[in-house]
């Protein structure tokens, strides 16, 4: 009797990770655009900070919502990304797909969760490279008041993120 042995690894390159953020920027720069709510200058500035954690490993979620009537506003619209490092199961997709409304004082909040391997070294390290000055926050992301629909999967080799869309 013979037997065999199959074992798989899900690698990915820090080419991978750009292939997916490029994804992540062409819906920050369209939720910017449609919405007015922050520059293309300033989504791309968010953009490049997401691509920089993701390749050091410290990313884990980044959620974007849009409020009306400024910071401490109504949620209307939101998307939350959640990165998957085994994506080799996830069917890539287009940017895009939801339409994000015109709202009064809009303002975008975006709220980055890390893995925990971004710890207080690493943060004091990574800062001055980062274009944002991030900040902790107590924000609520759970989205309990907007419906969720669906999302996509951005994903190249075994690194992607899982994009899930909440609406009113």
């Amino acid at each position: 009797m013979s037997t065999s042995t199959y074992s798989a690894t899900n690698t990915y390159t820090s080419a991978d990770i750009e292939n997916v953020l490029r994804r992540f920027t062409a819906d920050i720069v369209m939720i910017a655009q449609a919405t007015g709510s922050i520059t293309e200058a300033k989504a791309r500035e968010y953009a490049a900070d997401v691509e920089l954690l993701a390749k050091k490993g410290y990313l884990a979620t980044v959620d974007l919502t849009l409020l009306s009537g400024g910071s401490s506003g109504i949620e209307k619209q939101a998307v939350k990304y959640t990165v998957n490092t085994t994506a080799g199961d996830l069917t890539s997709s287009r940017p895009g797909g939801i339409m994000w409304p015109k709202v009064n004082d809009p303002h975008l909040r975006i709220v980055l969760h890390y893995s925990s391997s971004y710890t207080e070294t690493a943060r004091a390290a990574l800062k001055p490279k980062l274009n944002i000055s991030w900040s902790p926050t107590d924000a609520d992301t759970t989205h309990r008041f907007l419906t969720e629909s669906s999302g996509r999967d951005y994903a190249s080799n075994a690194w992607g993120m899982q994009r899930k869309d909440y609406g009113a």
